[in-house]
Protein backbone atom coordinates (compact mmCIF):
# COMPACT_ATOMS: atom_id res chain seq x y z
CA UNK A 1 0.00 0.00 0.00
CA UNK A 2 1.01 3.52 -0.63
CA UNK A 3 1.08 6.70 1.59
CA UNK A 4 0.09 9.51 0.33
CA UNK A 5 -0.38 13.08 2.34
CA UNK A 6 -2.39 16.02 0.62
CA UNK A 7 0.06 18.62 0.94
CA UNK A 8 -2.81 21.59 1.94
CA UNK A 9 -4.29 19.50 4.12
CA UNK A 10 -4.33 16.83 6.73
CA UNK A 11 -6.36 14.57 4.71
CA UNK A 12 -4.61 11.02 3.80
CA UNK A 13 -5.14 8.24 1.73
CA UNK A 14 -4.36 4.99 1.23
CA UNK A 15 -4.55 3.61 -2.53
CA UNK A 16 -3.24 0.22 -3.99
CA UNK A 17 0.42 0.46 -5.62
CA UNK A 18 -0.65 -2.19 -8.01
CA UNK A 19 -3.73 0.31 -9.67
CA UNK A 20 -3.48 1.75 -12.56
CA UNK A 21 -2.16 5.76 -12.10
CA UNK A 22 -4.21 8.61 -14.34
CA UNK A 23 -2.67 11.20 -16.07
CA UNK A 24 -4.91 14.14 -16.32
CA UNK A 25 -3.30 16.80 -18.88
CA UNK A 26 -4.14 20.31 -19.73
CA UNK A 27 -4.46 21.19 -22.78
CA UNK A 28 -3.43 24.30 -24.40
CA UNK A 29 0.23 24.80 -23.85
CA UNK A 30 0.79 21.21 -22.27
CA UNK A 31 -0.62 18.77 -25.11
CA UNK A 32 -0.39 20.73 -27.79
CA UNK A 33 0.80 24.26 -29.40
CA UNK A 34 -2.33 25.94 -30.12
CA UNK A 35 -1.15 29.71 -30.09
CA UNK A 36 -1.20 30.38 -33.35
CA UNK A 37 -4.90 29.28 -33.80
CA UNK A 38 -6.15 30.80 -30.61
CA UNK A 39 -4.08 34.34 -31.42
CA UNK A 40 -6.01 34.14 -34.84
CA UNK A 41 -9.24 33.77 -33.45
CA UNK A 42 -9.25 36.77 -30.64
CA UNK A 43 -7.30 39.04 -33.19
CA UNK A 44 -10.44 38.08 -35.91
CA UNK A 45 -12.52 39.36 -32.87
CA UNK A 46 -10.69 42.44 -32.02
CA UNK A 47 -10.62 43.77 -35.59
CA UNK A 48 -14.14 42.63 -36.26
CA UNK A 49 -14.93 45.40 -32.91
CA UNK A 50 -12.46 47.78 -33.93
CA UNK A 51 -9.77 47.09 -31.88
CA UNK A 52 -6.18 46.21 -32.75
CA UNK A 53 -5.21 42.99 -33.29
CA UNK A 54 -2.31 41.76 -30.63
CA UNK A 55 1.00 40.16 -31.36
CA UNK A 56 1.57 36.60 -31.38
CA UNK A 57 4.36 36.69 -29.55
CA UNK A 58 2.18 37.83 -26.51
CA UNK A 59 0.33 34.70 -26.46
CA UNK A 60 2.39 33.26 -23.12
CA UNK A 61 0.92 35.99 -21.19
CA UNK A 62 -2.25 36.14 -22.74
CA UNK A 63 -3.35 32.39 -22.77
CA UNK A 64 -4.27 29.98 -20.13
CA UNK A 65 -7.61 30.91 -18.87
CA UNK A 66 -9.90 30.01 -21.40
CA UNK A 67 -11.11 31.97 -24.42
CA UNK A 68 -13.35 34.70 -21.91
CA UNK A 69 -10.29 35.64 -20.40
CA UNK A 70 -8.38 35.64 -23.44
CA UNK A 71 -10.84 38.08 -24.99
CA UNK A 72 -10.63 40.33 -21.59
CA UNK A 73 -6.34 40.15 -21.36
CA UNK A 74 -6.51 40.84 -25.24
CA UNK A 75 -8.65 44.28 -24.16
CA UNK A 76 -7.07 44.96 -21.16
CA UNK A 77 -3.58 45.01 -23.08
CA UNK A 78 -4.84 47.94 -25.45
CA UNK A 79 -6.61 49.34 -21.93
CA UNK A 80 -10.11 48.99 -22.96
CA UNK A 81 -12.95 47.03 -21.91
CA UNK A 82 -16.65 46.18 -23.04
CA UNK A 83 -19.71 45.56 -21.10
CA UNK A 84 -20.76 42.10 -20.08
CA UNK A 85 -23.27 41.87 -22.76
CA UNK A 86 -20.43 42.52 -25.85
CA UNK A 87 -18.04 40.15 -24.26
CA UNK A 88 -20.67 37.67 -24.66
CA UNK A 89 -20.92 38.23 -28.40
CA UNK A 90 -17.57 38.62 -28.78
CA UNK A 91 -17.37 35.25 -26.87
CA UNK A 92 -19.55 33.93 -29.23
CA UNK A 93 -17.60 35.13 -32.27
CA UNK A 94 -14.93 33.63 -30.94
CA UNK A 95 -16.14 30.35 -30.59
CA UNK A 96 -17.19 30.26 -34.01
CA UNK A 97 -14.12 31.36 -35.78
CA UNK A 98 -11.89 29.07 -33.75
CA UNK A 99 -13.81 25.83 -34.41
CA UNK A 100 -13.32 26.53 -38.09
CA UNK A 101 -10.09 26.40 -37.83
CA UNK A 102 -9.27 24.67 -34.74
CA UNK A 103 -5.91 22.96 -35.72
CA UNK A 104 -5.26 24.91 -38.74
CA UNK A 105 -1.71 25.58 -36.90
CA UNK A 106 -2.08 23.54 -33.65
CA UNK A 107 0.62 20.44 -33.20
CA UNK A 108 1.29 17.94 -30.47
CA UNK A 109 4.08 18.76 -28.81
CA UNK A 110 7.11 16.69 -29.89
CA UNK A 111 7.35 13.29 -27.59
CA UNK A 112 3.10 13.57 -26.84
CA UNK A 113 2.08 10.34 -28.66
CA UNK A 114 5.58 8.31 -27.53
CA UNK A 115 5.00 9.12 -24.20
CA UNK A 116 1.24 8.20 -23.87
CA UNK A 117 2.53 5.03 -25.51
CA UNK A 118 5.16 3.99 -22.64
CA UNK A 119 2.78 4.77 -19.96
CA UNK A 120 0.02 2.96 -21.19
CA UNK A 121 2.58 0.03 -21.89
CA UNK A 122 2.70 -0.07 -17.73
CA UNK A 123 -0.97 0.26 -17.56
CA UNK A 124 -1.71 4.22 -16.77
CA UNK A 125 -4.84 5.78 -18.43
CA UNK A 126 -5.54 9.59 -19.10
CA UNK A 127 -7.91 12.10 -18.84
CA UNK A 128 -7.61 16.36 -19.87
CA UNK A 129 -9.40 19.21 -17.91
CA UNK A 130 -8.81 22.06 -19.43
CA UNK A 131 -10.14 25.78 -19.54
CA UNK A 132 -11.11 25.52 -22.28
CA UNK A 133 -14.93 25.02 -23.35
CA UNK A 134 -15.66 21.49 -23.67
CA UNK A 135 -16.74 21.13 -27.60
CA UNK A 136 -13.84 22.94 -28.83
CA UNK A 137 -11.22 20.84 -26.41
CA UNK A 138 -12.96 17.64 -27.86
CA UNK A 139 -12.84 18.82 -31.54
CA UNK A 140 -9.24 20.09 -31.18
CA UNK A 141 -8.62 16.66 -29.68
CA UNK A 142 -10.15 14.70 -32.44
CA UNK A 143 -8.55 16.85 -35.15
CA UNK A 144 -5.20 15.91 -33.50
CA UNK A 145 -6.25 12.61 -33.50
CA UNK A 146 -6.18 11.32 -29.79
CA UNK A 147 -9.06 12.07 -28.31
CA UNK A 148 -9.58 8.44 -28.07
CA UNK A 149 -6.66 8.01 -25.94
CA UNK A 150 -8.53 10.04 -22.72
CA UNK A 151 -10.86 8.36 -20.22
CA UNK A 152 -13.03 11.21 -19.89
CA UNK A 153 -12.20 15.50 -21.49
CA UNK A 154 -13.50 17.93 -18.88
CA UNK A 155 -13.94 21.55 -20.12
CA UNK A 156 -14.71 24.62 -18.42
CA UNK A 157 -18.24 24.20 -19.17
CA UNK A 158 -18.37 20.78 -18.40
CA UNK A 159 -19.32 20.91 -14.06
CA UNK A 160 -19.79 24.87 -13.85
CA UNK A 161 -16.40 26.23 -12.76
CA UNK A 162 -13.02 26.77 -13.85
CA UNK A 163 -9.56 25.61 -12.88
CA UNK A 164 -7.82 26.64 -9.90
CA UNK A 165 -11.19 25.24 -8.24
CA UNK A 166 -10.55 21.60 -8.02
CA UNK A 167 -14.20 20.44 -8.42
CA UNK A 168 -13.47 20.15 -12.11
CA UNK A 169 -10.09 17.81 -11.50
CA UNK A 170 -11.77 15.90 -9.03
CA UNK A 171 -14.96 15.33 -11.06
CA UNK A 172 -12.69 14.05 -13.78
CA UNK A 173 -11.11 11.68 -11.75
CA UNK A 174 -14.51 10.28 -10.77
CA UNK A 175 -15.86 10.37 -13.95
CA UNK A 176 -12.78 8.59 -15.39
CA UNK A 177 -12.62 6.13 -13.15
CA UNK A 178 -9.25 7.26 -10.99
CA UNK A 179 -8.21 7.02 -7.57
CA UNK A 180 -7.57 10.21 -5.91
CA UNK A 181 -4.15 8.38 -4.43
CA UNK A 182 -3.39 6.94 -8.11
CA UNK A 183 -3.70 10.13 -9.89
CA UNK A 184 -1.14 13.38 -10.92
CA UNK A 185 -1.77 16.47 -12.84
CA UNK A 186 0.32 17.58 -16.06
CA UNK A 187 0.08 21.29 -16.47
CA UNK A 188 1.99 24.52 -17.98
CA UNK A 189 0.86 27.28 -15.58
CA UNK A 190 0.22 28.22 -12.28
CA UNK A 191 -3.51 27.53 -12.38
CA UNK A 192 -2.80 23.88 -12.73
CA UNK A 193 -0.62 24.13 -10.42
CA UNK A 194 -3.01 25.48 -7.41
CA UNK A 195 -5.45 23.31 -8.98
CA UNK A 196 -3.69 20.02 -8.13
CA UNK A 197 -2.24 21.22 -4.97
CA UNK A 198 -6.00 22.12 -3.76
CA UNK A 199 -7.38 18.33 -5.39
CA UNK A 200 -4.40 17.03 -2.99
CA UNK A 201 -1.94 15.15 -6.34
CA UNK A 202 1.48 15.52 -7.28
CA UNK A 203 1.74 18.16 -10.36
CA UNK A 204 4.56 17.97 -13.41
CA UNK A 205 4.90 21.01 -15.17
CA UNK A 206 6.38 21.21 -18.66
CA UNK A 207 8.58 24.89 -18.83
CA UNK A 208 7.11 25.61 -22.94
CA UNK A 209 3.73 26.00 -22.34
CA UNK A 210 2.02 29.48 -21.93
CA UNK A 211 3.07 31.69 -18.92
CA UNK A 212 4.39 34.75 -18.92
CA UNK A 213 6.36 33.45 -15.38
CA UNK A 214 8.96 30.54 -15.26
CA UNK A 215 6.81 27.90 -14.57
CA UNK A 216 9.29 27.08 -11.39
CA UNK A 217 8.27 30.15 -9.85
CA UNK A 218 4.98 28.12 -8.71
CA UNK A 219 7.07 25.39 -7.13
CA UNK A 220 5.22 22.42 -9.40
CA UNK A 221 6.89 19.09 -7.58
CA UNK A 222 8.74 18.73 -11.31
CA UNK A 223 9.43 20.07 -14.17
CA UNK A 224 10.33 18.70 -17.65
CA UNK A 225 11.38 19.91 -21.41
CA UNK A 226 10.05 17.58 -23.44
CA UNK A 227 7.81 14.63 -23.08
CA UNK A 228 10.59 12.03 -23.36
CA UNK A 229 11.07 13.06 -19.56
CA UNK A 230 7.43 12.43 -19.10
CA UNK A 231 8.05 8.84 -17.74
CA UNK A 232 11.01 9.00 -15.64
CA UNK A 233 9.58 11.99 -13.95
CA UNK A 234 5.82 9.84 -13.41
CA UNK A 235 8.09 7.11 -12.09
CA UNK A 236 9.18 9.37 -8.92
CA UNK A 237 5.79 9.37 -7.92
CA UNK A 238 4.25 6.02 -8.75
Amino acid sequence: MLYRKSPLSEVTELADSSEPVLHVFDLDGTLADTAGDLMASLNHVLLHEGFEAEPVEDARALLGAGARALIQRGLSAQQRSVSETKLEDMFQLFLSYYESRIADDSRLYPGVIAALDRLAERGDFFAVCTNKIERPARLLLEKLGVADRFAFICGQDTFGVAKPDPKPLLKTIEASGGKLGRTLMIGDSKTDIATARAAGIPVIAVDFGYTDRPIEEFSPDRVISHFDELPAAVSEFF
